[in-house]
Formats: C-alpha cells, structure tokens, sequence
C-alpha cells in the first residue's frame, strides 16, 4: 500500500494505540494536519504550543500512557521546548511530532527554520530527524518504545515538508528486533545477590525509612510498595513526586520529605539508620545540603537508570531494575521484623508527628482567605478520587501538603524543571485522559496569567476542569523568600488583586467565573463549581500574601536547620 510520509506518520500513531493528540498546526507540519481528518485520533486543537506540551504531560501522568503533541517548525518548535525539559526532569513519556522546512532548505535559514533536534538534544531521551518517508513507521515505533521504557520520558520527530509529501510503501515493524536503536538497552533484570543483600540490611535496621520517589509511579509499583512496607511495618515518606504513591491516611506514611515537606518526613531521614530509596534521586529539594543529608544512614539505591546510581549520594547498596520488579523481590527475600524491634523508631517518629504537625494561624475578622484553609475545603468538597493538578509555587507546596492523596495517578505537578503555566494546560490534558474523573487545578495568580488562554480550548472541546487561583496578588514563593531573606525587599512581586479581573476573564473565555472572599462562601462556591459539568470554571479565591509555606528547609542549609511554624518555635 502506498502512502504519503504524512499518511505514514498519522498511521503510525494509529497503530501504537493513539487516542488523542494536542498541538497547532503550521505551514511545515501542514500535510500532516491532511490525513488527520480521516484518522481516529482526537486532535486538540491548542492556543499556544506550551499548551501542547503540557496537556500532553497532564495526559500522560494521569493515565499512564504517553501523551502526543504536534507543532509546526521554527517558533512552533520551540515554543514546545519547555515542556520536553519539563517532561525530562519528570521522567514523563511524552511523544513531540514537529514539522521542519523542506530537506534542501535545512541550514539555509529558511523562513521558521530551527534546528530543534540540537535544541532538544539534552532535554529529550532521543530524537530523530526524518530523511526518508518510507523511515517513518520504524521511527515512530522507536520513539514510542524510547519514550515508554527504562526510564521514561520526551522524544521528538522532526519530520521536514517534503518528507512527509513524498512517497512511501507501508509497512509496521513486526517486533522490537525490527528497531533500529543498537545503543538502548534498559535494565531489565534483578541481581538476587543485591536483593539479598538488602534483605539483610533492613533485618539489620533499627531506624529505616522507605524512600518513595515518582520511579514507583512510574512503574505502576504502588501496590507492590504497600505490600512491602506492611510486611516490614518501616515508615515510608512519599516525595513530591510520588504523592499518592502511598496512601496518606495509611499509618504508616509520614508524608513528604524536602524543602517544604512534614517535618516528620523530613526528620526521619535525618535520624534513619538506613534509607531504602526506591525510583527517588536524592533531588536537592530533599536532601538540603548534600553532606549533611541522613549523616548516619546506610543508602539502598534502586533506580532503574544507571546514571541516577551515586550522582548525589554515593549508596552502600546499588539495584539497577525496575522498581515494581525490585520491590516483588524484597517481598520474596525479606522477613517480617522481630517483634518489637522497631517500637523505639515508632515511638520517637509518633512523637515528632504530634508535636509537629501541619499548622496554620486561623483566620481573623476582616483578613483575606487562608490559602491552606481552600486547599482543605477544596479536598473536603471534592471526590476522594479527584485528580489534582497545580502550577509551581506556594500553592503548588499548599496543595502537597493539605490534600489527601489516596490514590495513585492523582496528582499532577511539575517537579524538578518547577514550570509556571503548568496547571491549566496540564489539567485539561489530565481530564481528557480521565473524562470519569473531578479534574481541580490549584493554581497562583502568577502561573494562571502564562497559559490561561487554554481554558478557551477547554470550552471549546467541552473538557469541564475546575480552576481555583489562590490570588494572593503576588509572586507567592519569590514574596516569601524576599521577607524572610532579603530583609523584606519586594522587588518586581507584586501583581495586583483586580488586574486582570480573572471572572471577566474567565466569563470571556466561556467558563463560568465566581469570586470569592469571604470564609462563609468558600463551601458553597466549591460546591458550585463541582456540580457544573459543561464548561470550565474558575474559582478566583482572594488569599493572604503574609503567609508562608511550612515547614522550610532554606537553600545552603541541612534538613537539621528545618523551620516550623512561628508558633511551634520556629528554627528546630
């Protein structure tokens, strides 16, 4: 059967179980938009190719799968290039399809040419630049196994005019031997002697901590985890990017470690005697200062990506695999702990739990909303199930914190590349995944002015997300650093309450848009907003810019210098 690249391309998709896609089309990418019309796959039709990228993201982290995006060349391109480094650092499967100027044209500078292959070199796992139509269908059979396997993340297709125009003979690699990629080869297998080395180590243990990074996730390992941590009664912290990983109403999960994370968490990583970090990467948002990190703590690292393996804490122990495979492993090799022996552990962490929880000032006659106080009342009037996306920022660690993620697969954030603009997007993507599913994005004033425009796609294809901004009316985290750091300077954070006017906005776009400002008409807006299921809505909460995120670790210090709530006596 003959077909042309652009045929191909749309067919390809087809074949590796496409449902939906996101992007914007131009004139490079313009004969791929043809067949698209004839296809089965749901087209997207995005205001802004970060958009894109970002649904496709939010798609991706809620369902499992990975998320398509196209974009034309030039601007196109790299208007896309945040979401790759996003979906990198986040270890997201996303597929990026851009057009490119004819072959003959390529370095001439050419009107919207880039050369988006080196662009993305280091933000993606590979990307190809398409020479030939008929190598199309093995292309893109390579970048979706790439993007889904090993560690997961972005890949990109540049596919010039004039490929996807020429001729092709259709064909489909029978199997992954019909792949042309001699260098991938992911780990796939589970040293027993490793295994049973850490078998040994947590029989050993007086103080252990299960240490859950977003690697778990990843690879679908939550039950397994649960299993696991039931079985040896250790305590298990669940980092920002493993948030529902573990449940939060299970006993034992202390919540998440970092920066901003519980100070139980946080200070059970200080006092462990042995870390079992399982898909985490010893990120410097948790590990603070890097030599004063777990100073007494022996380090099982598993990870599936060799290059994780003593980039920033050298491990006593190294397991290279899978993580759902490695923890079926313990499972098998491990022994239940000998009655008793982790009561002191247990004792001490339940100490620290009660004398340092999450804590907040109540609210005053005549002061702005507390935005901790709409994180709970959001959780609280929402479906337990209900899948939460967020920009980055202070409400982005309000969100972590105050909400009960008891599922896997809930929360939608932008972890390690901290994006701005990312909720909106990726919670529209995130609903097109799981239409069953109550989508909220907690959101800034800050973050919701950089992509807010998709909320018009959102009316457009009938995706009903639910919005709330905590308008603080600043750059919340910036404001924060800048008080307690730089002696109260406020420089370039102010954003003002009113401008823009987000219910005009959001009325303008075709949602439905409700302020709110007092405390007694939190409840009823929420519920409002949940019970409208035609069109997107925006909750435009007016919060208090004096508060600020605790616990803190600040940056250069170790996690022993954590800082809890002024009224819990503040430095530890």
């Amino acid at each position: 059967m003959e077909l042309t690249g652009a045929q191909a391309l749309v067919k390809s998709l087809e074949m590796q179980g496409t449902e939906v896609m996101f992007g914007l089309p131009g004139g490079a990418i313009l004969p791929v938009y043809d067949p698209i019309l004839d296809s089965p796959i749901r087209h997207i039709l995005v205001r802004h190719e970060q958009g894109a990228g970002h649904m496709a993201e939010g798609y991706a982290l809620a369902t499992g799968r990975p998320g398509v995006a196209m974009v034309t060349s030039g601007p196109g391109a790299t208007n896309i290039v945040t979401p790759l480094a996003n979906a990198y650092m986040d270890s997201t499967p996303l597929i990026v399809i851009t057009g490119q100027v004819a072959t003959a044209s390529i370095g001439t500078d050419a009107f919207q040419e880039c050369d988006i292959t080196g662009v993305t070199a280091g933000i993606t796992k590979h990307n190809w630049l398409v020479t030939d139509a008929q190598d199309l269908p093995r292309i893109v059979a390579e970048a979706f196994h790439v993007a889904t396997t090993g560690r997961p993340g972005p890949v990109l297709i540049d596919v010039p005019k004039d490929v996807s125009q020429s001729m092709m003979q259709w064909y489909w690699p029978s199997s992954v031997d019909d792949l042309d990629l001699p260098g991938y080869h992911p780990s796939k297998e589970v040293d027993p002697l490793g295994i049973a080395q850490a078998a040994t180590l947590l029989a050993e243990a007086r103080r252990p901590v299960l240490y859950v990074g977003g690697g778990v996730l990843k690879a679908h390992a939550h039950q397994a985890l649960r299993a696991l941590a039931e079985k040896l009664n250790v305590p298990v912290v669940t980092t920002l990017m493993a948030r529902g990983a573990f449940p939060d109403s299970h006993p034992q999960h202390l919540g998440m470690p970092g920066m901003h994370g519980m100070y139980t968490a946080v200070t059970a990583m200080q006092q462990a005697d042995l870390l079992v970090s399982l898909g985490a990467r010893f990120d410097d948002r948790v590990t603070g200062k890097v030599d004063g990190f777990a100073p007494h703590a022996k380090v099982i690292h598993v990870d599936i990506d060799p290059a994780e393996h003593g980039k920033v804490r050298r491990p006593d122990l190294s397991l290279v695999g899978d993580a759902k495979e490695v923890i079926e492993a313990l499972l098998g090799a491990t022994s239940a702990p000998v009655e008793g022996q982790l009561d002191p552990w247990w004792d001490q962490l339940r100490q620290w739990q009660a004398q340092y929880p999450l804590y907040y000032d109540a609210p005053q006659e005549g002061q702005l909303l507390k935005p901790q106080s709409i994180v709970e009342a959001l959780r609280d009037g929402s479906p337990e199930d209900t899948i939460v996306a967020s920009g980055v920022g202070q409400h982005q660690m309000w969100a972590s914190q105050y909400w009960r993620f008891n599922h896997p697969y809930t929360w939608i954030n932008s972890g390690g590349a901290g994006t701005m603009g990312f909720a909106v997007p990726a919670a529209i993507g995130a609903k097109v995944g799981r239409p069953d599913r109550t989508v909220w994005a907690i959101d800034g004033d800050g973050c919701f002015q950089m992509t807010a425009q998709e909320l018009v796609t959102a009316r457009t294809e009938g995706i009903p997300v639910k919005i709330a901004i905590l308008n603080n009316a600043y750059l919340g985290m910036v404001r924060q650093w800048q008080e307690m750091f730089y002696e109260e300077r406020y420089s370039e954070v102010y954003l003002s309450p009113d401008l823009p006017n987000y219910v005009l906005w959001a009325e303008a776009m075709g949602c439905v848009g409700i302020k709110v400002e007092h405390p007694d008409d939190v409840e009823g807006a929420i519920a409002k907003a949940n019970s409208i299921n035609d069109r997107p809505v925006v909750l435009d909460f007016r919060t208090d810019a004096s508060e600020k995120v605790f616990p803190m670790v600040a940056s250069g210090t170790t996690n022993d210098e954590i800082v809890v709530h002024p009224t819990q006596g503040g430095r530890r």
